[in-house]
C-alpha cells in the first residue's frame, strides 16, 4: 500500500490495524461484533479523527396491555432467533405487562417448539450456527450466570446433538424469565437467548428499557396511540431506532442507522449516509463595497 505524500496518515492505519489485530487474539477481552471494549480502543486509536461506531446493542420490545399479540409473537421470535441472535439489532429483552404475560408467554414457548434447527442453507429451517465454538462458549457462560442470578427458563437452553450438529456451533433458543436487574441481562450476549420480564405501567417498562448502557434498538407493541407516543417522545426510548409494532430487526435499512450511549454514536444509511465521510465549513461572503463591522463598532480611517 502506497499514499504518496500522506506518510503519516498510512503510518497510522498501519498501527491502528496492529491494535486491532492485538485485541482480537485477547480473548480476555471477550471481542466479539462490535464489541464495546474495541470501540473505545479504535476511538483512542482514531484520536481527534472522526469515528462512526456501532458497537452492539441489547435491544427490547416492550409487550403493552393493549398490544396485538399475534403480530408480537411473531415480532420478537423473528428478532430473537434470526440469524441466530446475531444481529446488533436481534432482540435481546422483552418487557411484558402483568395482564397478559402468562397469555403471551404460552404464545411464545408454543411458537419456540415449532423452530427446526439445522444448515442455514436449507429453507425449512429457522435457525442456524453460531459463528464458531467461541460464540457457543459465551452463549452456555450466559446461562450459567443466568442460573446463577436466579433465571428460570421457560425453554431450555442446550446443544443438539447429531450428525448434522457436528461442527459444535449450533445451540438451542432459550427463554430465560428474569429480574431486570440481573446484571447479565444488562449485558449483551451474541447468541438467541431471550430474557423475559413483567412490568406494571409504561413509564416502568420505559425506565427496564433504558436501563441498560447499550442503545441501539427499541420496539413498542400496542394499538394504544397514547402509549406508542410516550415511547417516540423525548421521555421515552433512549435508542437511536424506536419502531412501533415491528419487533427491533429487519426495518431499519432505508432510515438513518445507529445509536447512543454505548452502542457508540453516529449514524449511518438512509439520509445520513454521507454526512461521516465529508467535512464541514462554514463560508461568509462580503460582496458589498463596505464592511459592517459587529457591536456597532466604526474607525475613522
Amino acid at each position: 500500500m502506497h499514499l504518496p505524500g500522506r506518510r503519516g496518515v498510512l503510518r497510522r492505519l498501519v498501527a491502528l490495524h496492529h491494535l486491532l489485530a492485538q485485541l482480537y487474539r485477547n480473548r480476555r477481552l471477550h471481542i466479539g461484533v462490535g464489541h464495546i471494549v474495541l470501540g473505545e480502543k479504535v476511538r483512542v486509536g482514531l484520536s481527534l479523527g472522526k469515528s462512526l461506531l456501532e458497537l452492539g446493542g441489547n435491544n427490547a420490545i416492550i409487550i403493552t396491555a393493549d398490544a396485538d399479540l399475534d403480530i408480537a409473537v411473531i415480532g420478537s421470535v423473528f428478532g430473537a432467533v434470526g440469524t441466530a441472535g446475531q444481529r446488533c439489532t436481534s432482540t435481546r429483552r422483552l418487557i411484558i405487562h402483568e395482564s397478559v404475560y402468562d397469555a403471551f408467554l404460552n404464545k411464545l414457548v408454543k411458537a419456540y417448539k415449532q423452530l427446526k434447527i439445522g444448515d442455514p442453507l436449507d429453507p425449512a429451517n429457522h435457525v442456524g450456527p453460531l459463528i464458531d465454538t467461541d460464540a457457543v462458549r459465551m452463549y452456555q457462560q450466559a446461562v450459567d450466570k443466568c442460573r446463577a442470578e436466579g433465571g428460570v427458563f421457560a425453554v431450555e437452553p442446550g446443544l443438539p446433538e447429531g450428525e448434522q450438529y457436528q461442527s459444535g456451533c449450533y445451540v438451542f433458543p432459550c427463554i430465560a424469565e428474569v429480574d431486570p436487574s440481573f446484571s447479565i441481562v444488562k449485558q449483551e450476549t451474541f447468541a438467541p437467548i431471550l430474557y423475559i420480564m413483567k412490568y406494571s405501567t409504561i413509564e416502568e417498562a420505559i425506565q427496564i428499557q433504558n436501563s441498560v448502557p447499550q442503545g441501539l434498538s427499541s420496539s413498542i407493541m400496542t394499538l394504544n396511540m397514547r402509549e406508542a407516543e410516550y415511547f417516540l417522545s423525548p421521555d421515552g426510548s433512549d435508542c437511536g431506532i424506536a419502531n412501533v409494532n415491528i419487533g427491533t430487526s429487519g426495518a431499519e435499512i432505508g432510515g438513518a442507522f445507529g445509536g447512543e450511549k454505548e452502542t457508540g454514536g453516529g449514524r449511518e444509511s438512509g439520509s445520513d449516509a454521507w454526512k461521516i465521510y465529508m467535512r464541514r465549513q462554514t463560508n461568509t461572503i462580503n460582496y458589498s463595497t463596505k464592511l459592517p463591522l459587529a457591536q456597532g463598532i466604526s474607525f475613522s480611517f
